[in-house]
C-alpha cells in the first residue's frame, strides 16, 4: 500500500470548513463550554448517541471484514469493540448522573436525524466499496477530535460537560483519529480521481449529519407523526 500522503485529508477538510465553523458555532457545543447547555439537551444527545454507536460499531465492523490489509482488519474491529465499551460507559457514567437508567435507551426510538445518520454509516459500509464506506465514518472521528481540541482550552464550568471535553480533546483520541487518518491517506493514491472525489461527496455529507446529531439533541428532535 502506498506511503501516507497528508494532501488528500487536507482537501477532504477543506471541503468541509463552512460546516465544521458552524459546528463550532451551534449552540449545543458552544454551550458545553460557557455551562448554557440545558441538562435536557444533553441528556437526549446522551441517549441519542448511545444509540447511535450501536450503528457506527456496525459499520466500523463491516469495514474490518472489507479492509485492505490485516493491520486495517485489525484496527477496525478494535474501534468496533471500542466504541461498544464507550457506549457502556455512558451506562454506567453520564447516565447514572443525569439520572438516566440503561433500560431507557433500549426504549428509547432513534430521533430522524439520528436514523438518518446511522442509515448512512449503514448504506455507505455495506453497499459501498471500502474507501466510500470509510470516508462516511472519517467525520465522526475527526470532528469530534477537532470539536475537543477547540474546545479544551476553553473548559468548562460543569464537571460533567468537562468529562465530555476531556475525552475527545485528550492525547489518547488522538492517537485513534490518527490511525484513520494515516489509512485515508494511504489508500487515497491507489485510487481515481472519480473514487477520490465519491470519499470527498460521502465526507461532506457525513460531517452535515454530524451537523444535524447535535441540532437534533438542541432542539429535542422529536418525529412529527
Amino acid at each position: 500500500m502506498a506511503t501516507p500522503d497528508s494532501r488528500f485529508t487536507e482537501q477532504l477538510w477543506n471541503a468541509i470548513v463552512p460546516i465544521y465553523d458552524a459546528i463550532l458555532e451551534h449552540p449545543f457545543v458552544s454551550g458545553l463550554t460557557d455551562g448554557r447547555l440545558p441538562r435536557d439537551r444533553f441528556a437526549f444527545y446522551v441517549v441519542q448517541d448511545a444509540i447511535y454507536l450501536r450503528s457506527f460499531a456496525r459499520a466500523l465492523s463491516v469495514l474490518a471484514s472489507l479492509a485492505p490489509d490485516s493491520n486495517a482488519t485489525r484496527m477496525f474491529n478494535q474501534h468496533a469493540s471500542d466504541a461498544i465499551a464507550v457506549e457502556q460507559s455512558l451506562h454506567d457514567g453520564f447516565l447514572a448522573e443525569l439520572g438516566l437508567h440503561p433500560e431507557q435507551i433500549d426504549q428509547t426510538e432513534a430521533c430522524p436525524s439520528a436514523r438518518a445518520y446511522c442509515d448512512f454509516l449503514m448504506a455507505s459500509t455495506t453497499n459501498q466499496p471500502f474507501h466510500e464506506g470509510l470516508a462516511a465514518v472519517l467525520p465522526c472521528y475527526w470532528i469530534y477530535q477537532r470539536v475537543g481540541q477547540q474546545l479544551l482550552p476553553k473548559g468548562s464550568p460543569d464537571p460533567l460537560y468537562q468529562r465530555w471535553i476531556n475525552t475527545y480533546g485528550g492525547e489518547q483520541f488522538d492517537e485513534v483519529v490518527q490511525q484513520v487518518l494515516d489509512l485515508t491517506n494511504r489508500i487515497a493514491p491507489t485510487l481515481t480521481d472519480d473514487q477520490r472525489d465519491r470519499m470527498t461527496e460521502r465526507f461532506v455529507l457525513g460531517t452535515r449529519y454530524e451537523w444535524m446529531f447535535w441540532d437534533g439533541a438542541y432542539q429535542l428532535q422529536r418525529w412529527p407523526v
